[in-house]
């Protein structure tokens, strides 16, 4: 919502300063979202006139011109490339050391082409006035030279701008916003009383109402005789100040009444109009070419005005051009109608019209002011155009139910806790169009008609703390009782958290993508174990939306790899192939709330390794599958995962490189994510460049933290006696895991061999076929005494035998 400070003036008396208005509107809920002020920021710009203007003698663009500034200073010089440059020229200067808005610089004198030039010559897109920016500006011949553009042009009224929340359509209109600062103390409502138009004929045109549940109220009015035209200097300027164009008078007086008293109203060419008006429901079929030059076709859910040819205008949206308005209007329908808030939205938002009609009725326009908002229209009209005017036509209820609610006023301090003396709430309401009787404790309060959105007591007490301050509201720290606080986060958003900083940790960036992603990446990364996928599953068609926004947005994410993929592309499209992203979010299995799960997901391109990124003198290498390995394994640690009982297994979906992956998982039933190189196949159909390498963990999958004993355990063992290292190498057969003769050696001892390490992988010469060489290096943490040479070869025996019993492994001599 828009508009001026002279604006506001017509209904305000006030003489306080702009920035104390703003900051009580926002302090009162009506928040000041931009206050724009083109008088100070133009300040520095002047009206000149330019002396001559010769060709530049190093370019054949570039004009040299001499400026008269004025107030007898000497002539300035200025290289300008505007076409129109001319001698003669009444424009607008703007000298060294201002800020030029529209190009966000300032300006210094500057040497172009060999020439100096001292300021320069605007044109209205660089002073943000309008988007013409083919030239400079070219004012009137009479335009007084040297005086301030700003001020000669009329631009020094702010022009402020508020965020409206929905439950206040008063304040759509600037007559409710200024009773909103009445009551506030910023000056004194100006509400002069409407009068009434005097009929002086019959309206020759019958209204008749099919369903009153869609139009509640209609009233209107036939002014013969209007010599319709461009309208008044001050309306203009009142349109144009928010950024609305001008059409005609007739036109231009229901822009007015729509932003000045929150009234959308709308007028017919009676010519246009074949016969009688009927409110009723459209016909499936019927189309109407608007005012905005489209054509809609409707259906019976959409209610409209409709004349004996057919329908006339979109109800409470926009009118037709069949029957619109122009300079060859002589008589002139005017309507003031109410509509049903909820058939309003639902057009609204069927047919993609945002009109600010609309934005007014769906939200709720003051029923009590249908008939006087006809009247104020009707005297502007005749004020504007002339005219002879017919008498009303009312049809429905003019003036909306009557509305009291018993308010007790301990309700104030019991809700907001702050003492509010009675004479300070009468006053507040009575501001605010509240009627109040009675002397307490519970009094009658009557709602004003134009607060459709007040229904209880806490509503009357937002009222009066809105305009007493929300400062004033005392701090109260919340009884939170005897027992221990309970946590604020859930372990799932603390798990979420963790994930993503260890991952910002690791020197990746967060990316936020689509949930919905098209139908073969559905497919590709479609989350069943890989023999279901190798099977050639067609994904699950329940995740199909049936309204998607685009044709590559039709499924529901299985994985987040497929967006990060793509957002990595368009960067590496770019110029930025050494990258490193991440995501934490929802993917889907399946159309059931269990079926939705937490992952997070990452992917490296380029020189992007967990080392560091992009190219470097001393030497860097390309990110790899250990890489994804290490961030999958930094988001387990962060997320709570039991890292000891963690299994690395080759292998993973099929959009993973069979040969560059792995699984981690908790023993096979439950896999908690995947690692590796994007297989070449995903590239192909993501149109991805490779190689990438990409992981994913499902948070959800994580088991939950056992229940930690109360016996609290130090922190850190730091044994006194010296740790012992030895190395075994074994033999075994090609397809047993490393890890498993790790976790054989491990299991020995768990208190006394702290780490078992793998250092060293071997086939080939001296190797038999089929067998592989795995040397591990065991670290025993003594604990109570210094171990001898015995207790180490004792350990050793019992390390052989069971790597040899669980692996089939043989020492290596």
């Amino acid at each position: 919502m828009k508009f001026t400070l002279s604006w506001l003036k017509d209904h305000l008396d006030t003489d306080e300063p702009v920035e104390k208005l703003a900051d009580k509107l926002t302090t009162i809920g009506l928040e000041v979202e931009s206050l724009d002020d083109k008088a100070k920021a133009l300040a520095p710009f002047t009206i000149a006139r330019v002396i001559s203007a010769e060709k530049h003698p190093n370019a054949d663009k570039l004009r040299v011109c001499m400026v008269d500034t004025g107030h007898g200073a000497a002539p300035v010089q200025v290289v300008c490339g505007a076409p129109n440059a001319r001698g003669g020229l009444i424009s607008v200067f703007s000298p060294p050391g201002s800020y030029i808005p529209g190009k966000n610089i300032t300006l210094g004198v500057g040497t172009i082409r060999g020439v100096e030039s001292h300021g320069m010559l605007c044109s209205a897109a660089e002073l943000q006035i309008s988007e013409d920016h083919d030239g400079i500006m070219e004012l009137p011949a009479d335009a007084p030279v040297g005086k301030g553009y700003a001020e000669w042009a009329g631009l020094g009224d702010p022009v402020f701008e508020i965020n409206l929340t929905p439950n206040r359509p008063d304040c759509t209109g600037v007559h409710g916003i200024a009773r909103d600062l009445a009551a506030a103390d910023m000056g004194k409502f100006r509400d002069p009383a409407i009068k009434p138009v005097k009929g002086e004929f019959p309206c020759p045109v019958k209204l008749t109402v099919e369903d009153e549940k869609l139009c509640p109220g209609f009233a209107l009015r036939l002014v013969r005789g209007v010599k319709n035209g461009r309208s008044p200097q001050w309306l203009q300027q009142r349109l144009t100040s928010i950024g609305l164009r001008p059409i005609n008078a007739l036109v231009d007086i229901t822009n007015f009444m729509t932003y000045d008293r929150a009234r959308p109203l709308h007028v017919f060419d009676a010519k246009k109009v074949k016969g009688n008006l009927t409110v009723r429901r459209a016909r499936d079929g019927e189309t109407l070419l608007a005012l905005d030059g489209r054509t809609y076709t409707l259906d019976s859910g959409v209610c409209v005005i409709a004349d004996d040819h057919g329908v006339e205008s979109l109800a409470g949206i926009m009118g037709g051009e069949a029957s619109g308005c122009d300079e060859g209007t002589t008589d002139v329908l005017i309507e003031s109608a109410l509509w049903n808030e909820i058939n309003i939205a639902q057009t609204g938002r069927k047919l993609g019209i945002n009109s600010d009609a609309r934005y007014r009725f769906e939200r709720g326009v003051d029923p009590a002011f249908m008939l006087p908002g006809l009247e104020l229209a009707t005297r502007l009209v005749m004020e504007m155009c002339g005219g002879a005017p017919s008498e009303n036509i009312v049809a429905g209820n003019a003036f909306g139910d009557e509305r009291v609610i018993d308010f007790p006023l301990s309700e104030v301090k019991r809700l907001a806790g702050i003492d509010v003396p009675l004479p300070q709430m009468r006053r507040i309401l009575t501001h605010l169009g509240f009627i109040m009787a009675g002397s307490g404790p519970v009094m009658k309060v009557a709602i004003p008609s134009w607060r459709t959105d007040v229904h209880g007591k806490a509503d009357i007490v937002e009222e009066i703390v809105r305009i007493v301050g929300v400062d004033q509201v005392p701090m109260t720290p919340f009884d939170r009782g005897e027992e221990p606080r309970k946590p604020v986060l859930s372990p799932m958003q603390l798990r979420t958290r963790r994930a993503k900083r260890a991952l910002a940790a690791h020197g990746m960036l967060e990316a936020v993508t689509w949930s919905f992603i098209a139908r073969p990446y559905a497919e590709l990364f479609d989350r069943d174990p890989p023999v279901q996928a190798q099977a050639n599953r067609r994904g699950h068609p329940e995740l199909s939306l049936a309204n998607p926004i685009a044709a590559d947005m039709s499924d529901m994410r299985p994985s987040l790899l497929p967006g990060l993929v793509i957002a990595a592309q368009a960067n590496v499209d770019r110029g930025f192939s050494d990258l490193a992203l991440f995501e934490v979010g929802q993917v889907f299995t399946g159309d059931r709330p269990e079926d939705e799960l937490i992952a997070a997901s990452g992917i490296r391109h380029g020189f992007a390794s967990s080392k560091g990124i992009g190219r470097h003198w001393s030497g860097s290498a390309p990110a790899d599958a250990f890489d994804a390995k290490a961030d999958a394994l930094a988001v387990l640690a962060a997320a709570g995962a039991p890292m000891q009982a963690l299994q690395i297994v080759p292998g993973g979906p099929t959009w993973l490189h069979p040969g560059r992956s792995g699984t981690i998982q908790i023993g096979p039933q439950n896999i908690l994510g995947y690692f590796g190189e994007l297989h070449p196949r995903a590239l192909d159909a993501l149109r991805a460049d490779g190689p990438l390498m990409a992981f994913e963990v499902i948070l959800d999958r994580i088991p939950a933290a056992k229940q930690k004993p109360t016996r609290a355990k130090p922190v850190l063992e730091l044994s006194a006696f010296q740790p012992v290292s030895r190395d075994f190498a074994f033999i075994v057969d090609r397809a047993v895991k490393a890890g498993d003769i790790a976790r054989a050696a491990q299991g020995v001892d768990k208190k006394l061999i702290t780490e078992v390490t793998v250092f060293d992988v071997y086939e080939g010469k001296g190797i038999d076929d089929g067998k592989k060489s795995i040397a591990i290096a065991v670290i025993m943490q003594p604990r109570e005494k210094t171990m001898t040479d015995e207790e180490i070869d004792a350990v050793g025996v019992k390390i052989v035998a069971e790597v040899s019993k669980k692996t089939g492994g043989v020492l290596r001599g």
